[in-house]
C-alpha cells in the first residue's frame, strides 16, 4: 500500500505541536516506519522516534527529521492551515504553526524511507530514522544521545539531514564545510531597585539599564568584529514590569548569538559579558548581573568528502546543475550533535519550497526579501508539489549513495 504523503503532509501541518510536546506527530511518524517493517522505538529523548532498517551486512546511515512546531500564529490562508495551540514552558497558552516546514521533513522522510524499503533489493546495511524532537529549542538531538542513542544503535559511517529553505522548487543548495552558524542561547538579569514610577531617584531603574544595554550590544557586531568575518548579536526578547507607575526590581534580555568557529564565540561571548557588567556599573547596580546559557549549538559543518558524493547522488537523480552552494547560512541546527558524538562525517543540504516562477520574478524585481516568507515567517508555506517529491528523492538518494 502507498503512502498518501500528500494527505500525511496536510495532516501534519493541521496540527503542528510545540517542542517536547510532539506526541501525535511522534505517534504518526512510528505508525507509518513499523508500517513499513521498521523495527520502531517511541520516547527517545522525551517524544523521539528512532527507526531501524536492518537490510544485511553494509555501511550504517543515520537520516534525521526533526519534528516540532513554533509558536507562531498561521497567516498563510491555507485551506489546511494550522489552528492549533498548546502551553508554552512559561505556561502561557499560544498559537503553533509549522513555520519552519518540520512537517515537510516528516513527510519528505517517510516517503524516502518508503522508496527505500521497496528497493532494498539494491542496497545493504542498515538505516536508523531519526525523527526528532525540540529542534526549535536546539535540545532535541542531545536528549536523543543523553537517552543512550548511541549504545543501543549502531554506530553511522554517516549522518545525513536536509531542510526546506525558501529556495526554487527543484534547487537544492549545499556546501562543504561551514553550513551553518553556531549558536548560544543566553538569558541576562539586570537588578535594579524597584519603586514609584513618581519618584525614580529612589530606584536603580532596569529599564533604562536594559535599553542602554541592548543599544551599546549592538557595537559588538558594528565595531568589534572584523567585517570579514560572521557575527550576530541579537536581542529577541526584553521583559520588565508589570505597570506603567511601577519602576520593577528587574528586567530580562534573551540573547541569540551566532558565529562561524570557536574564537569568534569566546570573543563575542566576552564582549557580551563585558558590555552588561558595564551598562549595570554605569547605572549604579547593587547587584551584579546574571548570565544564564539555555542552550548552546555546534556549527553544523559538512564533510568535504562526504557532501561531493551527496552532490553527485542528488545531481544524477534530479538532473545536472540540481545542486548549488548557496551560501552558509547564520542560522544554527542542532543535526550535528549527531555526528560530533559518534565521530562520524555530516551533510546537511537545504532543498527548495518556492514556486519557480514566483521566486524569479521576485528575484528580476529585487524583492526576495520583500515577497518571500522564510522559515519562522506566519506567512511561511512550501508548496506541496514537487517539493514534497524533491525532498523524498534528495533523501532517498543520499542514503543510496552510502550504502553498498
Amino acid at each position: 500500500m502507498t503512502i498518501d504523503l500528500e494527505a500525511l503532509y496536510i495532516d501534519l501541518h493541521r496540527h503542528p505541536e510545540l517542542s517536547f510536546q510532539e506526541t501525535r506527530t511522534a505517534g504518526i511518524a512510528a505508525q507509518h516506519l513499523r508500517d513499513l517493517g521498521l523495527e520502531v522505538e517511541e520516547g527517545v529523548g522525551i517524544t523521539g522516534v528512532v527507526g531501524l532498517l536492518e537490510n544485511g551486512e553494509g555501511p550504517v546511515v543515520w537520516a534525521r527529521a526533526d519534528m516540532d512546531g513554533l509558536p507562531v500564529e498561521e497567516l498563510t490562508g491555507l485551506p489546511f492551515a494550522s489552528t492549533m495551540t498548546g502551553i508554552d514552558p512559561a505556561g502561557n497558552t499560544v498559537p503553533i504553526m509549522h513555520a519552519c516546514g518540520h512537517d515537510m521533513h516528516v513527510t519528505a522522510m517517510i516517503g524516502a524511507v518508503e522508496r527505500l524499503v521497496a528497493q532494498r533489493t539494491e542496497w545493504a546495511g542498515t538505516l536508523v530514522v531519526l525523527i526528532q524532537p525540540a529542534e526549535e529549542y536546539g535540545a532535541g538531538s542531545r536528549a536523543m544521545l543523553d537517552a543512550g542513542l548511541v549504545d543501543r544503535y549502531p554506530k553511522p559511517d554517516i549522518v545525513l539531514g536536509q531542510h526546506v529553505t525558501p529556495l526554487p522548487v527543484g534547487k537544492i543548495g549545499v556546501r562543504s564545510g561551514t553550513q551553518m552558524a553556531a549558536a548560544d542561547g543566553i538569558t541576562v538579569t539586570l537588578h535594579g531597585r524597584g519603586g514609584h514610577g513618581s519618584r525614580p531617584h529612589t530606584t536603580i531603574d532596569p529599564v533604562v539599564m536594559a535599553a542602554s544595554t541592548v543599544m551599546r550590544l549592538q557595537t559588538i557586531t558594528s565595531r568589534e568584529i572584523d567585517p570579514r568575518d560572521v557575527g550576530v548579536v541579537t536581542v529577541g526578547s526584553i521583559h520588565a514590569g508589570t505597570k506603567n507607575n511601577i519602576i520593577p526590581a528587574e528586567a530580562t534580555l534573551e540573547l541569540s548569538l551566532r558565529y562561524t568557529n570557536d574564537a569568534m564565540r569566546e570573543k563575542v561571548i566576552a564582549s557580551v559579558e563585558r558590555i552588561v557588567r558595564a551598562e549595570a556599573l554605569a547605572s549604579g547596580a547593587e547587584r551584579e548581573p546574571e548570565f544564564r546559557t539555555e542552550h548552546t549549538l555546534p556549527p553544523t559543518i559538512n564533510d568535504v568528502a562526504a557532501t561531493a558524493r551527496v552532490t553527485m547522488a542528488i545531481n544524477a537523480a534530479l538532473g545536472d546543475g540540481t545542486v548549488i552552494d548557496h551560501g552558509m547560512h547564520t542560522g544554527s541546527e542542532d543535526v550535528s550533535w549527531f555526528a560530533r558524538d559518534t565521530g562520524a562525517p555530516l551533510v546537511f543540504w537545504f532543498w527548495g519550497g518556492v514556486d519557480p516562477d514566483e521566486y524569479a520574478a521576485a528575484e528580476a524585481a529585487g524583492t526576495i526579501a520583500d515577497v518571500i516568507p522564510t522559515n519562522h515567517s506566519a506567512y511561511y508555506a512550501p508548496v506541496m508539489h514537487p517539493t514534497i517529491e524533491v525532498g523524498v528523492t534528495a533523501m532517498a538518494s543520499a542514503v543510496r549513495e552510502f550504502m553498498l
